[in-house]
């Protein structure tokens, strides 16, 4: 690590983002963990786990692309502040419904819908406005591998934390921890100082938009295969983290604090990746990272699907988490510094798809699949996955088929040789 890591801090707006939305995502990842729990211990069905994460992702994949084109249309400050205070309000609710103790599933996974409609809005303009944050636009890079080491510190933290109100305090504690936490990053946003900002004319709707959005990614190759190898990761592959409880549960004989030390080791290997790739010097080729990387994840739930040794275990997680990591952050990466600006926020509504929306879908499917082949096999399956989309970007890598794009140049003459 070196002092080149935390260049983005440089800038006051991306420091006040940080701080604020690190302390929510412990929030965040806690109530994550605590209602995967409770649907499992409610139910003990594979089936429901990925039904819960279906309801909460799925909304982000119908209605991203209008969040897109909101973002690109609105100020993204005020539509992220409105964000923020709506997902607060979802975790509030959350909480006085597990507080009642009179409950169904139907009205959590409910909840975790109303999150994920949020989500759809949210995430585009988070993304595009940490462009706005960071002053030096050559910082970009480095801002998003710290947003990414920023996501898996939280959840390094936030599973253990959870494990241990859980055990100690109760589930609705949990839950109101997370919408206490929301206060964080509330305060962050209303305390920077970003350009005012300028109205734009749009003399197209907003389907004309969203048309503009879909023939930009497709006249450019580049961004379109990042999409697609994301979205086919997220649909096979990211819903693994539905079988954890699971393993906690049935396989390793665990209680809540095993599920959260399992997505917290999990969160660790990720933090890894994350700081690995804000270290990285300008030059180094982020395509080949992401495909090796996608190989190590692979690797590393394969050889976790069967393991029963917990502590071996533990380590398979971690190298999963790691490899997992790069499939987020440098896809992104990969996209923020090419995009067109006026095309920002709708290309990453379709980043927002192909992460958010494919991962639900997939939850039903590997839900689906692991009550015929078992849990176990499930993983296996979806590590043999990741290991032939990774050989298979390496391949088209080695051909020369995909222009290799290096974090090496500044955002700015990217920019301008896309003109």
């Amino acid at each position: 690590m070196n002092i080149s890591t935390f260049n983005a801090f440089k800038s006051r707006n991306y420091r006040l983002y940080f701080g604020g939305q690190s302390i929510s995502l412990i929030g965040t990842w806690m109530q994550k963990t605590a209602a995967s729990w409770v649907v499992y211990e409610q139910t003990h069905s594979n089936f429901m786990l990925g039904l819960t994460l279906f309801a909460s992702l799925f909304p982000s994949f119908i209605f991203s692309f209008i969040g897109g084109v909101a973002s690109d249309r609105y100020d993204r400050y005020k539509l992220l502040l409105v964000t923020q205070i709506a997902s607060m309000v979802q975790a509030i609710l959350m909480t006085v419904l597990i507080f009642s103790k009179h409950y169904e599933m139907w009205q959590i996974i409910a909840l975790s819908a109303f999150l994920g409609l949020i989500n759809a809005f949210d995430v585009p303009a988070r993304q595009s406005l940490v462009y706005e944050m960071v002053e030096n636009k050559e910082d970009l890079p480095n801002a998003l591998a710290l947003n990414s080491s920023m996501v898996n510190l939280s959840r390094l933290i936030g599973p253990g934390l959870a494990g241990l109100a859980l055990e100690k305090l109760g589930d609705d504690v949990c839950f109101g921890l997370n919408a206490v936490s929301f206060i964080a990053v509330i305060g962050s946003l209303l305390m920077m100082k970003l350009p005012k900002y300028i109205s734009k004319p749009h003399t197209k709707n907003i389907v004309g938009e969203l048309k503009e959005g879909f023939a930009y990614i497709k006249d450019t190759p580049s961004i379109a295969y990042v999409l697609i190898m994301l979205a086919m990761i997220s649909l096979f592959v990211l819903p693994f983290s539905t079988l954890i409880p699971v393993y906690a549960k049935d396989i390793f004989k665990g209680t809540a604090s095993t599920f959260g030390v399992i997505d917290s080791v999990i969160g660790l290997g990720a933090f890894s990746g994350a700081i690995f790739l804000a270290s990285l010097k300008p030059g180094k080729n982020l395509r080949k990272i992401l495909a090796i990387n996608t190989l190590i994840f692979g690797a590393g739930l394969a050889l976790f699907s069967h393991t029963t040794f917990y502590p071996v275990a533990l380590i398979f997680a971690a190298i999963s988490g790691f490899g997992m990591m790069s499939q987020i952050t440098i896809s992104n990466t990969l996209i923020q510094t090419t995009v067109d600006p006026n095309m920002r926020g709708r290309v990453i509504s379709f980043y927002a798809m192909a992460f958010f929306g494919m991962q639900p879908l997939g939850g039903l499917l590997i839900g689906s699949i692991s009550q015929h082949i078992g849990t176990q096999n499930t993983v296996l399956f979806q590590g043999a996955i990741a290991v032939l989309i990774g050989c298979l970007s390496y391949r088209r890598l080695y051909k020369g088929e995909i222009k290799n794009t290096k974090a090496v140049k500044p955002v700015s003459e990217l920019v301008l040789e896309k003109i």
